[in-house]
């Protein structure tokens, strides 16, 4: 009967095997994150396959900086697959902000309850403790230059926002995300940390400092 056990015991594909070692080698790497550094830009590294680009250095600054003056002081701010700029803004401000970093990468776990698991194809299906229109202004980057992503992305961005949003996504989306969003696009123009084939821009719905009004 033993060998028979044996014989019966489920055995982990590669495919699993694979991912189960990611899913180690993220824990290792969540719990490696130290205080003075978690919030560096890049330490959480990107996964191309997740869509992953990080902003520069100066564009993460100039983003969070924006916020920061959209907002005011104890304002309220959402970051929408927008991982990098959650970094800058916690770098600039551990303590007189609320931000939140929604999304689908669970690496970024490590900042606690600032953390929501967020996929775009569920757009409203979020925590209960986050409340529709409870965010000062919005900050999001849908992961696909699509339609759809960005038809869906537009829903959470509406939920969340008591008005202000603030969008970063490819050129070529200019038409859809007026529709969608009411947003301009801004003189501004924000650079990756590598070189992307698609021309990126910035879009508001309100007077901002990134020079809105082409």
């Amino acid at each position: 009967m033993s060998d028979l056990e044996d014989d019966e015991t489920p055995q982990l594909s590669a495919h699993a095997l694979a991912a189960l070692q990611e899913f180690y080698a993220e824990q290792t790497q969540q719990i490696d994150l130290g205080e003075d550094d978690k919030y560096n830009i890049g330490i959480i590294e990107e996964n191309w396959q997740l869509s992953q680009f990080w902003y520069s250095q100066e564009t993460a600054l100039r983003l969070a900086q924006e916020a920061i003056a959209a907002v005011g002081e104890g304002g309220r701010i959402a970051c929408v697959s927008a991982p990098s700029v959650y970094q800058k803004l916690r770098e600039l401000c551990r303590e007189n902000l609320t931000i939140y970093i929604f999304e689908y990468d669970k690496r970024f776990a490590v900042y606690g309850e600032e953390f929501i698991f967020y996929d775009y194809n569920n757009p409203l299906d979020l925590p209960e403790r986050i409340a529709a229109h409870s965010f000062d202004i919005v900050i999001a980057d849908p992961p696909y230059l699509s339609e759809e992503c960005l038809r869906k992305t537009s829903e959470t961005i509406k939920y969340l926002t008591r008005g202000k949003i603030l969008l970063c996504t490819g050129a070529i989306m200019e038409e859809q995300a007026a529709e969608l969003l009411g947003v301009k696009m801004c003189t501004f123009v924000p650079k990756h940390t590598r070189n992307l084939a698609n021309e990126f821009r910035c879009y508001v719905n309100y007077d901002s400092g990134l020079d809105c009004g082409i």
